[in-house]
């Protein structure tokens, strides 16, 4: 959505403050690409999975009962919360479908369920015509 004119000359009056006050900042700001930080998150979510399958198998390759249990459990929860954090990473990097996503979401806005095949829409389907049939 386009922004108002008055809401542009704000931004433009709050880019040129920031400008003033710290020049090198704003510079480095408007070059910096949020597609690199999100490749990097990506990129170490799966070394940290890596160390949490590392930590799986050593834990099982210990003797101690109790220390297999304790570094199984926590290289299995490494290994999840790296999934999730990459998940995150790729859901919010333009190559993993933020750009995808938000044509489909500026398109005519549909009725919840319509125009999707679901269960939910057949049982409404069968009830509108056995309905219509019974009148």
């Amino acid at each position: 959505m386009p922004l108002s004119e008055h809401e542009q000359r704000m931004l433009d009056q709050i880019e040129q403050a920031l400008y003033a006050e710290d020049p090198k900042f704003a510079n480095t700001v408007r070059h910096t690409n949020p597609a690199v930080h999100y490749k990097r998150w990506i990129i170490k979510a799966v070394l940290g999975f890596f160390i949490g399958v590392v930590l799986l198998l050593a834990g099982l390759l210990i003797g101690n009962p109790v220390m297999q249990v304790i570094i199984s459990v926590t290289g299995f929860l490494t290994m999840l919360a790296c999934v999730l954090w990459g998940a995150n990473a790729w859901r919010k990097s333009p190559a993993g479908g933020a750009e995808a996503a938000a044509p489909a979401a500026e398109g005519k806005r549909k009725r919840k369920g319509e125009g999707r095949p679901g269960m939910m829409n057949r049982f409404e389907e069968r009830w509108r015509r056995r309905q219509e049939g019974e009148e």
